[in-house]
């Protein structure tokens, strides 16, 4: 079964430390997910990081993808959607 990333919303932000923006989507037509970091990589593309809740001691991830399968369906179809609207 292929899982489907749609409803794709980028929020950009002025560029530090390699962040130049937030995303959110509809993963499988069942998950909103937002707050999800996106990140310029030193050769090219992006990096996606997830939401985590910081406590004395440790950082708790919210949620993020289980398997490396699910986590290059999400950064293909971010990365796309963010290079379709700001690329250069």
């Amino acid at each position: 079964m292929e899982q489907k990333v749609t409803d794709i919303q980028i929020v950009p932000i002025k560029p530090r430390s390699g962040l130049v923006g937030f995303a959110s989507f509809i993963f499988d037509g069942s998950f909103y997910l937002s707050s999800i970091g996106i990140y310029t990589r030193p050769k090219g593309g992006f990096r996606l990081t997830y939401p985590l809740r910081k406590t004395p001691g440790e950082d708790i991830p919210i949620y993020y993808p289980i398997n490396k399968e699910v986590a290059r369906v999400i950064e293909e179809a971010v990365s796309a959607k963010f290079e379709k609207i700001y690329g250069d």
